[in-house]
C-alpha cells in the first residue's frame, strides 16, 4: 500500500528527500526539474543494485513532481565520518575504490547512455556553459579512444556514499553512463584536484585522490604509474563533462577549466 509523504529529512540540488513508508524513501524532485531526468535516474539506480545501490521500489507524481520511491539506507555518509575524523582520507580512498572496482564490474543495461552520446546531447541545451567550438572539439577526443562499454557511476565521491549497517551503498545514479572505467578515476581526479574550494584545505583532498589511485591500481593488477598514464586522455573531456554538469563552485574554477580544455584542443590540431 502507498504511503503518504512524511518528513522531508534531506536535500540537494535536484530534490528533496522524504520518509515514505517503513523502510522507504521518496526522493522527490524539484519544481522545474524535468521528470525524464528522474525516471533517468529511477532506470540507472535499478540496474546498479548489484554495484550497491538502493533497491527502487516505486515511481509516483505528487502535485506535478516526480518522485523515486527508494530503499532507506540509515547510516552515515563517508563525508561526515570524514568531517567527525571518524575515517582518515586514506581510508576514504581506499574504500571508495573499492566501490569503483564494484561498479566496474557491474554489467551496464542497454538504456545506459555512451560519454559520447551524453556530452553531445547535453551540450546541446548548454550553450551558455561550453561554447558549441569546444563541444565539438571534445566530441573529436572521445572519437579518437579506445570503443569502452563498461558501467561508470561518473560522480560517486563520499557524500554519495552511505555507510550502512550491511556495508558502504552507493546513492545518486543520475548521471551514469558508459565509458572506460579510468574514467571514472580520472572523474574523482578532477574533483579532488581541480574542484576544491579556494578557502578549503587541499591536503585531505590531495590524500583521499592519492588513496583512490593507489587502491584501484592495485585492485585492478596495474601499476599506478600505467594508470595515471590511461587516465591522461580523459583529463580535458572530464573537465568539460564537469562543466556540463555545472559543478564548478566559482566562476575562476570555470574559467580554468574551458581555459585547459582550450589548451588541449589548440595542441591536437
Amino acid at each position: 500500500m502507498r504511503s503518504s509523504l512524511g518528513a522531508k529529512i534531506g536535500e540537494g540540488a535536484s530534490a528533496d528527500i522524504h520518509v515514505w513508508a517503513p523502510g522507504q524513501i521518496l526522493k522527490l524532485f524539484k519544481v522545474g526539474v524535468s521528470p525524464r531526468l528522474g525516471r533517468h535516474e529511477a532506470r540507472m539506480t535499478r540496474a546498479a543494485f548489484a554495484a550497491g545501490a538502493p533497491e527502487v521500489f516505486d515511481e509516483v507524481t505528487l502535485e506535478g513532481r516526480f518522485g523515486i520511491v527508494l530503499q532507506r539506507l540509515d547510516g552515515p555518509t563517508l563525508q561526515q565520518l570524514l568531517q567527525t575524523c571518524v575515517v582518515t582520507s586514506e581510508q576514504v580512498g581506499a574504500i571508495l575504490a573499492t566501490l569503483y572496482t564494484s561498479v566496474h564490474k557491474t554489467p551496464p543495461p542497454p538504456d545506459v547512455p555512451s560519454l559520447r552520446r551524453w556530452i553531445e546531447a547535453v551540450s546541446q541545451t548548454s550553450r551558455d556553459i561550453l561554447p558549441e567550438h569546444i563541444a565539438t572539439g571534445v566530441l573529436t577526443l572521445i572519437d579518437r579512444l579506445p570503443p569502452e562499454d563498461g558501467l561508470c557511476h561518473s560522480d560517486l565521491h563520499p557524500g554519495n556514499v552511505i555507510m550502512a549497517a550491511d556495508g558502504p551503498r552507493i546513492i545518486d545514479w543520475a548521471c551514469a553512463l558508459r565509458a572506460s572505467a579510468v574514467f571514472d578515476i580520472a572523474r574523482v581526479h578532477i574533483s579532488l584536484s581541480e574542484l576544491v574550494r579556494e578557502d578549503a584545505d587541499p591536503e585531505p583532498p590531495r590524500a583521499i585522490n592519492a588513496a583512490v589511485q593507489s587502491e584501484y591500481a592495485r585492485l585492478a593488477g596495474m601499476s599506478p604509474a600505467a594508470l595515471t598514464e590511461a587516465m591522461q586522455p580523459y583529463l580535458p573531456i572530464l573537465r568539460a563533462f564537469v562543466l556540463l554538469q555545472r559543478r564548478p563552485a566559482t566562476p575562476a574554477q570555470r574559467g580554468r577549466l574551458i581555459q585547459r580544455v582550450e589548451a588541449t584542443l589548440r595542441s591536437e590540431n
